[in-house]
Parts: C-alpha cells; structure tokens; sequence
C-alpha cells in the first residue's frame, strides 16, 4: 500500500500505543480508535470507538485502508461485534485487516478462532499475530503487582515453559503487517528468543531486583477461584485458568520462533534483557 491510512483499536493498549509510535516516527498517518479519547488536540488523533456501540464505527473506520483489530477484553463471542465491524470496514473500502490474538488459540479454536477464520476467508489483505504471553506481565500487570507486594507468581502451569515476548517486539511485527507493500496473508507467531517456565522467570527476576520473588502453582481450580476473586467473568476465568493447564500438560506455549528476526531484521529481546531495562518497576514505592 502506498501511503495507506491506518486504524488501531485499543489505541490506548500494550501493542496498540507502540505501533502508534513506531508508524508515526516513520512517518504514516494514524488514528487511535478508544472507548474515552482525550479532549484537545493531541499528536495522534483520537476518535471515540466502543465494540458494543455500533454507532462508533462509522466514524472510527472512515478513510482507513488498513485496521489493527484487538478483542474487546474478557468476551468469549467477540465474534459477536467484531464481525459487524469486520463487515461495515470492508464494505467502505478497508483493504488490510492484522488481528491480534494468540498463540494458544488456533483459527478453529475458543474465543478467537471465529473471528480469525472471518478475516482469512473475507479480507483481501490480512495477517494474523499469535504471540506467546507478554513480558510486560511481570511489570505493569497482574503478576508485576503481585511480585512488588511481595506475594511472587501464581500458576497452574508448573513447570510448563513459555516463549515469553516484550511487547516491543510484537509491535515491530505488527508495522511490518500493517505497512508491508506485499500482505503477508498468513499468521504469525511471535515468540521471544527462549521458552522458560515461571520459576525460571521468577529466578531471572530475583537475581536481576534482588527481591525474593517465588513461583506458586496452583491446581486449575485454586486458580479458577483466584481469578473469580480478582473479578473476572466465570465463563472467561474458566477458559484462562485451563489455558494454564494446557501450557503445563500439552506444552502449547513452549515454543520458540524466527518471526520477530525473519519479519523485522533484528532479534526479539530476552527475558533478561526486558528486566534489567525495567528494574525501575521493582523499586520501592516512597511516599
């Protein structure tokens, strides 16, 4: 595509906000699709967007010739908006459709799957990235606020081992689908340069903070319980927590691949790597 208008739902998420930053800097014109835009003129336009108020759509998809799809959060069907959406972008002139989802869930699997079949059998161009679960777990989410209050990791993966990625990485890839001259057409798993299980995640992050951070596993149903707990839908905690017990008696997540190197030209960062350059979120908060 030549100068192609670009779309990114979720503007305000982990992958969402770095491809803005990426495309920008390379000098493509973005839009950030999110539920509460901020008022005022802002360096990467904004426009309000919400999966379940279809009304939202028109204004979001206009003009754009190519569109970054990422599930609204905790759906089991989110086939059941996005879809709609997928249908009402093609019919003004979309051309590009990149999804992301996951490296767990096959185009004929949960959740998913549906939507992912949509777009290989609908869009003229499309890719599909299914990366392994996100390094930034350990930092600005769930497990990060657990591990600087002091409580470690809990899973029910076991020793079951991860191709964990910086979400950077998965960013960089995402550029490439979205701008290539030729559409890759094809999924894309993305992994980081190693698989490791959370304990051995735990011990790179304990010697690198100096914190004592311990890996807990949980059987899926202690792990069920804690994430009802923590709020989540019963239906969607149901579905993540056997998503642990597949990583530990499948091995579905232990993988390694080339795409970052094969699609950007340069290596994904290490787990290593991604805590040295992140130790800032292991320090004590002061008041």
């Amino acid at each position: 595509m030549k100068n192609p208008q670009l779309l990114l739902t979720a503007g305000s998420g982990k992958t969402s906000t770095r491809i803005a930053e990426l495309l920008t800097a390379q000098g493509y014109t973005v839009r950030k699709a999110m539920r509460s835009p901020r008022s005022g003129q802002q360096a990467i336009p904004e426009v309000e967007f919400d999966w379940y108020r279809p009304e939202t759509f028109a204004a979001a998809i206009e003009g754009m010739n190519a569109i970054y799809l990422v599930a609204p959060i905790m759906d089991m069907h989110p086939e059941k908006v996005m879809i709609p959406f997928i249908e009402q972008a093609l019919a003004v002139g979309t051309r590009r459709l990149v999804m992301l989802s996951s490296a767990s869930i096959e185009a004929d699997g949960p959740v998913f799957g549906t939507v992912q079949q949509y777009i290989m059998q609908h869009a003229p161009e499309w890719a599909i990235l299914r990366p392994s679960y996100f390094m930034q777990n350990f930092t600005e989410a769930a497990h990060g606020y657990a591990i600087r209050a002091g409580a470690g990791i809990t899973t029910a993966t076991g020793d079951g081992k991860l191709g964990f990625v910086d979400a950077e990485d998965i960013a960089r890839v995402a550029v490439h689908a979205l701008t290539d001259e030729q559409p890759h057409n094809t999924d894309h798993i993305i992994t980081g340069p190693e698989s490791l299980s959370y304990g051995e995640a735990a011990a790179i992050i304990s010697h690198l903070s100096g914190l004592d951070v311990q890996h807990h596993h949980v059987e899926e149903e202690q792990l069920y319980d804690l994430l009802l707990t923590a709020g989540m839908q019963p239906d969607y905690a149901r579905f993540f927590a056997g998503l642990d017990t597949r990583i530990r008696t499948e091995g579905t997540e232990d993988q390694v691949t080339d795409t970052v190197l094969r699609i950007t030209g340069q290596a994904p960062r290490s787990l290593e790597a991604f805590i040295r350059d992140n130790l800032h979120w292991y320090a004590p908060v002061t008041s």
